[in-house]
């Protein structure tokens, strides 16, 4: 199915210009109103407000209770209870909470409820730090298990985290199945902790509206919601946006124009973007049309609005660039981070790609597992190998003013061992941004249609004169390594 998705969209530009769950009931026990597939979602001012989301197999009520409090201390709005594919939804969001403060809660119908939870608003100070996985991508349990054992792992590591960000790829086909298991997996934990959850291709493409009714997100800046979902938020003294790379297969010029508008609306210290289809890549999925457009389109909006850093999934396997600014290596640029994978499914790297689609000059950190093995890019050899580097990764992120921390790591498959295979700080001075933009950010479904061409029209231009042109240089290497590696 995803090799189809790569044939599509090449064949579309080319066309265009010639729980067993603590907490939750889990999905194999869930009967009439009681809830599963709980979650709880950034969604508004952090310090004040979060969405929610459940489901229940039959319809019900849709409802909120917080321990020790009664509902005039809170405000809920957005409430929703909508059939979905043989389940029914619930959303709402809930606001005028306090800031810093750590509140229990439940759902359910009034008579039929979840087990307690636990989530924390922002304190509004100048420290935020987070937890980032990719691509868990299971199709069975047994796969998603693995993919809840590196979160346990991450919040070892980082036990105060804000939120949890995943780039996507939550599961393999988005099915109810799926779906059930990654509740079943992850349903314990995802009713105490934040999550930012970004659309993947396995969670957009092909499986319509999935994503937008996993998770209630604030839907009222993005540009569409049929594959995904693009919004924004702040935290401590961070901005964060969350794009949707599904968006006309790749970006959209709807939400290219957004994520610039967003990104000039904020005079936050930090600006980090989440996305899923990663630019910067060796994986097997760093020579298709579609991911490298983001290459070509993406940093010179990161330049011109100062954005630190992007975190990306798609590709299996964990990379960091150096900073960089419209292509070239700048101490003040942007650093990409592609996140590794916290599941089973991990991509050995492609030499072929470099000096083509990747100018390995820019890579800082680079950790490629394969079967049995890893190699690390040391700048001199493909070759160099280390056990340890097998598993399953995430990243940590700490912000405290001017500083940011990055570590990641890789939970050892064998041994279980969790080992630190990058960590670096960045610093900058706090108090330089500024806002540059007060407008309207939103987009009207008209200005959305007449862009879908011109949208796909830049995608193709890409395609045709700067992406083909590469590909038919590289072609020898690549079938070298097809015929010698059988790695394509």
């Amino acid at each position: 199915m995803k090799n189809f998705k790569r044939i599509f969209c090449l064949a579309l530009c080319v066309f265009m210009l010639a729980t067993a769950v603590t907490g939750v009931a889990s999905a194999e026990e869930a009967t009439g109103a009681a809830p599963f597939r709980l979650s709880v979602t950034v969604n508004g001012d952090t310090a004040t407000s979060r969405g929610f989301c459940w489901y229940t197999a039959e319809e019900a009520a849709t409802k909120i209770e917080f321990d020790g409090m009664d509902e005039s201390f809170y405000k809920v709005s957005d409430v929703v209870c909508e059939e979905w594919d043989g389940n029914y939804m619930h959303k709402l969001v809930v606001s005028e909470l306090k800031k810093g403060t750590t509140y229990t809660y439940r759902v359910g119908d009034g008579t039929n409820w979840s087990e307690w939870g636990t989530f924390t608003t922002d304190d509004g100070d100048n420290k935020v730090s987070f937890i980032n996985i990719a691509d868990v991508q299971a199709s069975n349990l047994e796969n998603f298990q693995v993919g809840a054992n590196t979160l346990t792992e991450a919040f070892k590591k980082l036990p105060g985290a804000d939120f949890v960000s995943n780039c996507g790829d939550f599961t393999n086909d988005s099915t109810n199945e799926e779906w059930n298991y990654y509740d079943e997996a992850f349903g314990a934990m995802n009713k105490n902790f934040t999550i930012v959850p970004v659309a993947g291709n396995h969670d957009g493409l092909g499986v319509e509206y999935w994503f937008n009714n996993m998770f209630a997100l604030d839907t009222t800046e993005s540009v569409q919601i049929k594959d995904g979902v693009n919004y924004s938020f702040d935290y401590g003294n961070a901005h964060f946006a969350v794009l949707n790379t599904n968006d006309i297969l790749a970006i959209s010029n709807a939400q290219l124009e957004w994520l610039k508008n967003d990104m000039k609306s904020t005079d936050k210290d930090w600006k980090i973007v989440f996305m899923h289809k990663s630019p910067y890549t060796l994986g097997k999925d760093g020579k298709w049309p579609d991911a490298l457009y983001l290459q070509d389109c993406l940093p010179g909006v990161m330049a011109e609005c100062n954005v630190d850093m992007v975190f990306s999934g798609h590709d299996h396997q964990y990379l960091r660039t150096k900073p960089l600014t419209n292509g070239q290596i700048d101490a003040n640029g942007t650093t990409w981070v592609l996140s590794g994978t916290a599941g089973t499914k991990r991509y050995e790297v492609r030499p072929f790609l470099a000096g083509h689609f990747m100018n390995t000059d820019h890579i800082a950190n680079l950790v490629v597992q394969k079967d049995g093995y890893g190699n690390y890019w040391d700048g001199f050899s493909w070759e160099n190998t280390t056990e340890r580097n097998i598993g399953y990764c995430f990243e940590t992120v700490e912000i405290d003013g001017g500083t940011l921390t990055l570590k990641t790591y890789i939970v050892n498959e064998k041994t279980g061992m969790t080992n630190i295979v990058d960590e670096i700080d960045f610093t900058k001075k706090t108090g330089e941004n500024k806002i540059t933009f007060e407008g309207d950010n939103t987009t009207s479904e008209m200005d959305y249609t007449l862009n879908i061409i011109p949208s796909f029209f830049n995608l193709a231009k890409y395609a045709i004169g700067t992406w083909l042109p590469e590909f038919f240089a590289m072609l020898p290497e690549l079938l070298y390594s097809v015929i010698v590696y059988d790695t394509f």
